[in-house]
């Protein structure tokens, strides 16, 4: 009797340790964000322009920008698929970027800029409705500006 109390102890604590372990576990696209966060409010304040390239440290064929407000059903849609964490944007001035690679999210950028300490804006010939679109083939230099401590980077050139 007391050996299958053991056996069902340990059983339990591998149990409860493989839950943990995977609550703890990062997702791809939040641990790239972190990356892309670092990267970006590295770029040096003498610079002007960057290719997103640059300072993007994970690879990636594509890049959505959502308009505000967009329902998660329309990113779902335009991304391909549903994953857990995205969010709606609730008010103007909100990121909601998603990188994909290969048709999966690989980074996902979401909120204001003031509390991420950076931002991504671009417009581009392939709009999509709620969403503009860039390829790595499409002119991916972004003009880097700063206000307080905040990193935006801006590319019209798609227009």
């Amino acid at each position: 009797m007391k050996f299958n109390k053991t056996i069902v102890f340990i059983a339990f604590g591998i149990i409860c340790i493989a839950i943990l372990l995977n609550l703890l576990k990062k997702d791809i696209w939040d641990v790239n964000e972190k990356l892309l966060n670092e990267e970006v409010l590295a770029i040096g304040h003498s610079v002007e322009t960057i290719n997103l390239q640059d300072v993007t440290p994970f690879e990636w064929d594509e890049v959505y920008s959502f308009t505000p407000y967009a329902p998660k059903e329309d990113i779902y849609e335009t991304v391909g698929y549903k994953w857990d964490a995205i969010s709606e944007t609730v008010n103007e001035g909100m990121n909601q970027i998603v990188f994909l690679k290969d048709g999966k999210v690989v980074c996902y950028l979401y909120g204001y800029p003031e509390n991420n300490g950076y931002g991504i804006s671009f417009e581009s010939n392939n709009d999509k409705g709620t969403s503009n679109v860039l390829n790595i083939e499409d002119d991916l230099n972004f003009q880097v500006e700063r206000s307080k401590s905040v990193v935006y980077l801006k590319n019209e050139a798609g227009l």
